[in-house]
């Protein structure tokens, strides 16, 4: 049985400026994405599609949508009551309570404003960022992790974590399952996916499929929101409910880009198949 470590949330101090750990995970999953975006513009398939100016504002729309929709997802969809009893919670992001779905969504919605300002196709954009949005969601597992928050249901094996903020029982430390799927396991799938010439839509379709079925997997190890519980079946949570479209979306696009592939010359590659 292992002892959760209390790591105190705050990393350093700066005087009166407090430097959390959960908003330094933000900033190296970001930079991280930076570096991989610039790396995988330089590659065949993308080559002289992408500036730096251009990858920079990918990066920063990215940010923008990831934190702005994911603490407004967190309200809607998890916190609302709590939102209506202290407003400004909904800017204490330090605090924790991010929603993947709601950044999700956000995220969604930037690129395709991004798309729009630099004249490029919405999953041209989508397409490549794909392989590098698992590196932000790992980080942040890390993030939940430190911040002692999103932890497991109680469990009896061996590797169990006590959370002595919670109660005494050894627990699933859920939040490092999903930093290992979310984060390492879909990253080396949908990088390596990635890594040849595939048909427009697939390189979405297979991340939004693979995170939905992670995400419903791990809910099964990790504790439901107290105030919300089981939403049906008295099984199914919040998260797995919230995950069901992203996994019959994927599926959708990767039938869609099979059944008649079509590889967009705009990615930088094109083969001699359908050009439209």
């Amino acid at each position: 049985m292992l002892t959760y470590p209390q790591i105190d949330p705050v990393a350093f101090s700066l005087g009166p400026l407090q430097v959390h750990w959960y908003g330094i995970m933000y900033v190296i999953a970001f930079s991280a994405a930076w570096l991989l975006a610039k790396y995988r513009a330089k590659t065949p398939m993308w080559e002289g599609q992408w500036s730096d100016a251009q990858l920079s504002d990918l990066v920063f729309y990215g940010a923008m949508g990831a934190v702005l929709g994911g603490r407004m997802g967190s309200v809607f969809f998890y916190n609302f009551d709590r939102f209506l009893e202290d407003p400004l919670w909904l800017l204490r992001v330090w605090e924790g309570g991010m929603s993947f779905h709601g950044g999700f969504l956000g995220v969604m919605l930037a690129f395709y404003v991004f798309a729009r300002v630099h004249k490029k196709t919405w999953f041209q954009v989508l397409d490549f960022i794909a392989p590098l949005a698992p590196v932000g969601l790992g980080f942040g597992r890390l993030g939940n992790f430190i911040g002692g928050e999103l932890w497991g249901r109680p469990t009896d094996v061996a590797w169990g974590m006590v959370f002595p903020h919670v109660d005494e029982l050894p627990r699933h430390a859920s939040q490092l399952y999903q930093a290992a799927l979310e984060g390492v396991v879909l990253f080396a799938l949908v990088w390596w996916f990635t890594s040849r010439p595939r048909p427009r839509y697939a390189a979405s379709g297979l991340f939004s499929l693979g995170y939905g079925l992670q995400r419903f997997f791990v809910e099964f190890f990790r504790e439901p929101d107290s105030w919300i519980g089981f939403v049906a079946l008295e099984w199914l949570t919040m998260g797995q409910v919230l995950s069901l479209p992203m996994i019959f979306v994927g599926i959708a696009l990767l039938v869609i880009a099979y059944r008649k592939p079509r590889y967009d010359t705009n990615y930088g590659y094109n083969h001699g198949k359908d050009k439209a």
